[in-house]
Formats: structure tokens, sequence, C-alpha cells
């Protein structure tokens, strides 16, 4: 069996620490058994490696999420990144098409989808380890893990099964609903309905024919090629609710859905993270802060307060999903990369059209930035600490704390640290947005290679 890790999201309910491109599932608040902080990614990859089925797992992305993954995981998990984002089921059919012409992965594997996000215990991957034996004796083109509901809720979809149809591991569907009101939960659940978790398996074969049926190329390169022409288009919606023949796999143990504040913070061992103190009176009140300031709660329960470089949440915990509706299209403030971080200090537009951009950079030991180019803007770069060695227009120089380096539009630049080191960047020009950019190589050493 493969396992397909969907890693996407917008990250709009856990604002302001989650966004664009820091999607929930890469902040580190869960707890390990040893209390070292971990995300949701990594507690997964985790809970496959313990079913022994890591070895078999692919990480299926976006470019902007590549680099938090590659920081956060193992190298040896692939990834496969969507060239833009078109939904789960073009993001399948991209790892089907990467399996099957890559891989050369036979016809009659079994694939099984999983959300990243998935916050369950060991006995959940213990059953998906069950799925291709039932899937191949119920003779269903699709297999999904249907979770037994705690309450009606309104914030998960529902799989209804035919409850007379039944075998002792699985159960026929009927239909799917997408995300009731409670009072249609509550009825649901009455009638039996599980909550869809997201997971859902089947044959190579079914999903190669499918993507042949609609014209969908299934060699990788060729579907690369044409990707952008894709519609956004769920797997929920163009195959499951379409199927004439799936199952759903009833599960009874220990799962949530972690996507609020609320949700996660029942899961703090902790009431406060980062810099902060709450007073003794302040009942189930939670704080998360990411910045060097630190925030004091004194006489205010049942709340939420949240502090990273996007903005500050303060909030009742009933009222946290909010959030999501009132979230703001600003760009990301703080940003991780697979070299290191950077934080938006400050971003002008000037009257005469002329833009400035402001950024903290944090540059990791013996890692480098791309060698690119940009167009329509200069750099500037303050070195503030520690030691590295840069690159501008095939030159190579050491630098050190207190150097400047100018770079003008159209030169090659990229940058390396020997130690921990931190600078200034400020980007100025008429048109200043992260398409500009002309990337010649990641390696240092090709870089180094093209200097004169």
């Amino acid at each position: 069996m493969k396992i397909l890790l969907l890693s996407g999201g917008a990250g709009r309910r856990l604002w302001p620490l989650s966004n664009k491109i820091r999607a929930k599932q890469f902040l580190k608040l869960l707890s390990t058994e040893n209390n070292r902080k971990e995300s949701m990614l990594q507690r997964v990859c985790k809970q496959l490696e313990d079913v022994g089925l890591i070895s078999e797992t692919y990480l299926i992305t976006n470019q902007k999420q590549k680099d938090l993954i590659q920081n956060q995981v193992s190298a040896q998990i692939p990834i496969i990144c969507e060239p833009s984002q078109k939904g789960t089921f073009s993001a399948v059919a991209l790892a089907i098409a990467y399996l099957h012409s890559k891989q050369e992965t036979g016809i009659d594997e079994t694939i099984c989808v999983l959300p990243v996000d998935a916050f369950a215990d060991l006995s959940f991957f213990y059953l998906i380890q069950q799925v291709p034996s039932i899937l191949a004796k119920s003779l269903a083109e699709l297999a999904h893990i249907g979770v037994e509901p705690e309450f009606p809720s309104d914030q998960l979809g529902y799989i209804v099964p035919n409850i007379i149809e039944q075998s002792n591991d699985y159960f026929q569907i009927t239909h799917f609903i997408e995300k009731p009101n409670t009072k249609k939960a509550a009825e649901l659940i009455k009638k039996k309905a599980l909550w869809n978790c997201g997971v859902y398996s089947f044959k190579m074969s079914f999903m190669l024919q499918l993507l042949k049926e609609k014209g969908i190329p299934t060699q990788y390169a060729e579907l690369l090629s044409v990707y952008y022409k894709l519609p956004k288009l769920s797997f929920d919606v163009e195959v499951a609710e379409h199927s004439k023949c799936s199952i759903v796999v009833p599960y009874s143990g220990p799962w949530k859905d972690i996507g609020t504040w609320k949700a996660i913070s029942e899961h703090m061992t902790s009431s406060v993270t980062g810099r902060g103190m709450i007073s003794d009176d302040s009942i189930n009140t939670h704080v998360v802060n990411e910045l060097p300031q630190p925030v004091h709660v004194i006489g205010i329960s049942n709340s939420m307060i949240v502090a990273g470089a996007d903005g500050i949440l303060v909030a009742d915990k009933n009222r946290c999903a909010e959030v999501k509706l009132q979230h703001t299209k600003e760009i990301p403030r703080y940003v991780e990369k697979r070299w290191g971080s950077y934080k938006v200090l400050e971003k002008v537009d000037e009257a005469d059209e002329q833009q400035s951009f402001t950024k903290f950079v944090n540059v990791l030991p013996n890692c480098n930035i791309s060698l690119h180019v940009h167009q329509n803007r200069q750099e500037i770069w303050t070195i503030l600490s520690g030691s590295g060695e840069v690159i501008v227009n095939s030159q190579l120089h050491s630098i050190k704390a207190g150097d400047v380096i100018r770079i003008p539009r159209g030169c090659s630049h990229s940058i390396k640290a020997l130690t921990p080191l931190t600078f200034i960047e400020v980007q100025m020009g008429a048109e200043i947005n992260e398409n500009d950019i002309l990337r010649i190589t990641y390696s240092w050493d090709e870089a180094v290679q093209q200097c004169t």
C-alpha cells in the first residue's frame, strides 16, 4: 500500500500564527511524550513510522510549503509538488501520475489518501493497515474510513451508511452530507452516520481508468505541463460522491478535528506557550506568544490569546473559529524556509510609486539562499550578526557583522551562513512582488563555480 499525505490549506482558522504558507499542520503546538513540541505533520509522520507505513509514504504539497516540510520531516519521504493549488482531486491525480510513470507502481497496488492534519491515536493507523484486505474483500471502488461521532458537529461532513447491508468490517455507502447544521447532524447520527475524516483508498487501476475517461494525462511530465489548465476540484465532489460502489470502514477510537484554537488548546500541556503569564483567576485561558514581548492576562477566563508576527488574537474560545470569516489577505509576516526564516518589518508605498520592503532574515549555519536575480528591484543587506559568504554578480566575498552589501537589480546574488547569520534586507523598486525572481541554482557549490 502507498500512502499519499495531502498537505495544503490556507491557514485561516489558526490566524495569526498560520497563513497561506505556514498552514496549521506546521505549527509546533502539540506535546510529545518527552514534553517536546511537535507539529501535526511531525506527529502523523511519527505515527506512520510506528505502524511501519512511512517507507511507502509520499507527501503531496505546493511549492510554497515545500521548504517547511523539508525542515520538519525526514528527507527520505518523497515530496510531490503541485505547480499551483488545484484542489484535492488534481493533487491526487498528480500523485497517481508520479507513481505510475516515475515509480512504476503496479495497477493492483492499494492507494490510501490521508490528510496531513489527522489527529488520532495509533489504533487509527493500525486500521489503515487493514484497508487493502477490506477493499479487496468488498470488491468496492472506494473505501472510506468513517469516525463514529461523539457529538453533532456542523464543522464536518457525514457519510451515511446502508445499515441493512453490512459485513463485520464495513458498510455500503448510500450518500454523503457536507457540513449540516447541528440539528440535521443529530438526525444523521441517529441513522448511524459517520464523520467523514477525509481518508479514502482505492486501487491504482481505478484512478488510472478515471483519469483516462476524463482525458487527464497519466504520465507525470505531461500532466505537469498542462496542470495549470485543470479546474480546482475536490476529490469528494469529483469522485467519491459519484462512485456507485463504495464502502465505509467504521472507526470508534479517538479522533479529532483540531483546526481551531479551542480544539488545539484542549491538547496543550501548558496554559502558556512563549513569554507570558496568566493570573490564577483566569480559568480555562491559554496564551500562545511568538513575539519577544511578554503577554500578561489578568482576570480573563475561557479565552484564547495568540500573538504572532501577523497580528494578535483575543477571543472567547467558543468564537475562535470566527477568525476565518474575518481573516484579511495581508502578506504573511513570518515565513519559514529550508535555509532559515524571515520576518517582514515594514512595507512602504511611496507617493512617487517607489516601494520598499524591509525584512529581518535569519540563515541557519551551513545553509544558503538560492542564487537568483530580480529584474524590478534592488536590495541592500546589512549584516547584524554571524559570518558567511556572499556572491554578488559572480564575485565571492566573505562577510561579517557590520558589512553592507548592495545588490543592483538584474544582478545575480546568494548568501551562505558559516555561523548563525542575521541581516536586514531592504528591497526597493517600482514593483515588489514574490514573482519577481529568476532562480539559477539552489546549490552553493554550483553558485561558487560560476564565480570569476
